[in-house]
């Protein structure tokens, strides 16, 4: 009879039973995109972290306190900053760990801000790429210790090299443990102690080579 396959049941035609089985799989597949969506959210919402933690910094010139009444670090600062910084803390001595450069408008400002308000001003030459020599690391604490107090020091953005004097600072003059040492070498203050993705690296590997010497033993 020609008619008779009009009277099939549709559950019976085999396409109908390839759709249904393709239904079952889009809830995986959704369930793969939520997540991922998720995840790029939240990598989103760090960056934007990142990104505001590193404007605030800037915004303030990354000026901290590591040891109240002795010891204050910062980025470049200008001559009003030296001002503010003189009356605020009381500083009698900047160490510019960006090291001399005459004739730069940064090293001539801040020379000319620290004589005028009669604040003693120090050089050395520190390169956050690289690592910290030993008898580079005995001077520079030399210096540190000697240096008239209240101290600031700084660098171009107080994050890097700042964060590995301050440290020295505090495990070779202040006598703090390994830790409170490190901590003036983090993400707080800008530092990223990232190997191989942060070209400031050689800070974090300068503080581990220092360690013996600083007393750190147990690590």
């Amino acid at each position: 009879m020609p008619g008779i396959g009009r009277l099939v049941p549709r559950a019976f035609c085999p396409p109908c039973r390839d759709l249904r089985v393709t239904k079952t799989k889009r809830p995986a597949r959704a369930g793969l995109w939520r997540w991922l969506r998720r995840g790029a959210l939240t990598l989103a919402a760090v960056l934007v972290l990142c990104v505001g933690h590193a404007v605030l910094l800037q915004l303030t010139g990354n000026l901290h306190t590591v040891v109240a009444g002795e010891l204050y670090r910062s980025a470049q600062p200008s001559g009003e900053d030296i001002a503010s910084q003189r009356e605020r803390f009381g500083i009698r001595t900047i160490l510019n760990l960006r090291g001399a450069s005459p004739g730069a408008p940064w090293y001539e400002g801040e020379r000319a801000a620290a004589e005028q308000l009669g604040i003693g001003h120090l050089d050395f030459a520190m390169s956050e790429s690289l690592v910290l020599s030993r008898s580079e690391a005995e001077q520079l604490v030399t210096l540190m210790r000697e240096a008239p107090k209240p101290l600031l020091i700084h660098c171009r953005a107080g994050s890097d090299r700042t964060g590995l004097a301050a440290s020295l600072y505090m495990a070779a003059i202040a006598g703090a443990d390994e830790e409170e040492a490190e901590a003036q070498l983090s993400f707080r203050f800008g530092h990223v102690p990232l190997p191989w993705l942060s070209r400031a690296w050689p800070m974090d590997e300068s503080f581990e080579q220092l360690e013996h010497w600083l007393g750190f033993t147990a690590s």
